[in-house]
C-alpha cells in the first residue's frame, strides 16, 4: 500500500518538539507516525497510530521518547484508515525496529512504502 508521508513547510522533516500540532492540517487526521532521532547514528525511536494530533501531543510529553532529544527528534505521519492502522504499524515496527516498541502484536501486517 502506498501512503503519503508528510513533511513540514519547505519540504523538510519536522522536528517533533516544534511541529505545530494546533494547525488545522491535523483536524480529525488519523493514521500512523514515525519518530526518529538524528545524529551520527539515526535510529527509529517510536512507531504509533491513531489520531495524529493527540499522538504527537503525547509523544512531546513522553519522557522515554524525549530521552532521545539530545540527537534531535523528528516525526513524519501518514493518513491511514482506522481499520488498516494496526497492520501498517506492525509492518513499520518489524522493518524499522524502534528503540521503544509497543507490547502488543498484530499478525496482519500491511506493507507500506517507507518515508526515506
Amino acid at each position: 500500500m502506498f501512503v503519503n508521508w508528510n513533511k513540514c513547510q519547505g519540504n523538510v522533516w519536522c522536528k517533533l518538539n516544534s511541529v505545530n500540532i494546533d494547525h488545522p492540517h491535523f483536524n480529525s487526521m488519523s493514521g500512523v507516525y514515525i519518530i526518529w532521532h538524528g545524529g551520527d547514528n539515526p535510529r527509529t525511536v517510536y512507531v504509533g497510530h491513531g489520531f495524529i494530533r493527540g499522538a504527537l501531543f503525547n509523544a512531546i510529553r513522553n519522557v522515554t521518547i524525549q530521552n532521545y532529544e539530545v540527537n534531535t527528534l523528528y516525526v513524519t505521519w501518514a493518513e491511514v484508515s482506522p481499520n488498516q492502522q494496526f497492520g501498517v504499524e506492525r509492518y513499520l515496527i518489524n522493518v524499522l525496529n524502534p528503540l521503544i516498541n509497543p507490547s502488543y502484536y498484530d499478525p496482519n501486517q500491511i506493507q507500506v512504502n517507507l518515508p526515506w
